[in-house]
């Protein structure tokens, strides 16, 4: 009896058992309460304190001011009747709640029995995002704010193939070849992931790159006259770039953890981007046209005839 209570109060059982692979720090609550563990878990196992909180912090933000946005949001993009303009909004509110998701279920990659759920759910957030990227950069080429039915049939009908096409790719990827395209492991992924990888950022830099080329050449003024979208393709094909040579370094500590890096700040920082780059400039002008408006309603009932005299 003396011998079993020696080892009953020895500490090297409970770490045996922490380092099998069927272990769930979840599973024992003794020394702690259930919610206290799970919040660890969900918190820094997996990836890091850091990376989920820059992940979860970045989206709670970003839809809690879309949300004391929303009012004035509505009645201006209802004022404003533009097709594209609300279509756009719309999807950008759907896939801000899936990154949202994305980013609070960080621990579901590193949780035994959700592989499945999170490429799903990491399949439908990252085809939104790649949505919201296609439909910008068609509307793009169109070089204006177009607002009519056509616009935004040929707009959201080219992203629409475009991502289609892309979800049935990852689909066949995941579901016929048995591949993890969104769990990643340092060292265990296997080289056909990554070589898909490496054509879709290859993709997307080279076309960012046709961009800024045409910014800088005879092609100019087929683009739309706006700093901001300058702005916003030199910062995306940047970071597609760095992304690519992540891809390309696959098998080195660097490579992996540069890919991480993009990674969260893609799906941290992509969403308010493009919220500043498409959809504030046409809130703002809603608001100084709404303010001429309002000037020349004044002028014309005499408000402002004292000043010439």
């Amino acid at each position: 009896m003396r011998v079993l209570d020696q080892i009953a109060q020895s500490p090297f059982p409970l770490i045996a058992l922490s380092q099998n692979p069927n272990y769930s720090s979840s599973s024992i609550v003794k020394g702690g309460s259930f919610f206290g563990s799970g919040l660890y878990k969900w918190l820094v196992e997996c990836h890091g304190f850091l990376h989920n909180v820059v992940l979860i912090v970045s989206s709670v933000c970003f839809v809690l001011y879309l949300s004391f946005q929303a009012k004035k949001s509505f009645s201006k993009l209802s004022n404003g009747r533009s097709h594209i303009m609300i279509a756009y909004y719309g999807c950008l509110w759907l896939v801000s709640l899936l990154s949202l998701a994305w980013c609070c279920l960080q621990a579901w990659e590193c949780t035994r029995g959700k592989e499945v759920a999170w490429n799903i759910l990491s399949l439908f957030t990252k085809s939104g995002m790649l949505f919201l990227e296609v439909s910008l950069l068609a509307f793009l080429f169109q070089g204006s704010y177009a607002s009519g039915p056509e616009a935004l049939a040929r707009t959201f009908g080219i992203s629409g193939l475009v991502v289609g096409l892309d979800i049935i790719l990852k689909a066949v990827y995941l579901f016929g070849f048995g591949i993890p395209l969104f769990i990643d492991s340092n060292g265990q992924s296997p080289h056909v992931k990554w070589g898909l990888w490496v054509v879709h950022r290859l993709v997307l830099t080279a076309v960012y790159g046709i961009i800024l080329f045409m910014y800088h050449s005879k092609w100019r003024e087929r683009l739309p006259a706006r700093p901001a979208f300058y702005k916003y393709i030199s910062i995306m094909f940047i970071l597609n770039a760095l992304a690519l040579f992540a891809c390309v370094l696959n098998g080195a500590s660097f490579g992996y953890w540069l890919y991480g890096v993009t990674n969260v700040c893609y799906h941290a920082f992509y969403l308010p981007l493009i919220y500043v780059t498409f959809l504030a400039d046409f809130f703002q002008e809603e608001d100084l046209r709404l303010e001429n408006v309002y000037y020349s309603e004044m002028k014309d009932a005499g408000f402002f005839d004292a000043d010439w005299e």
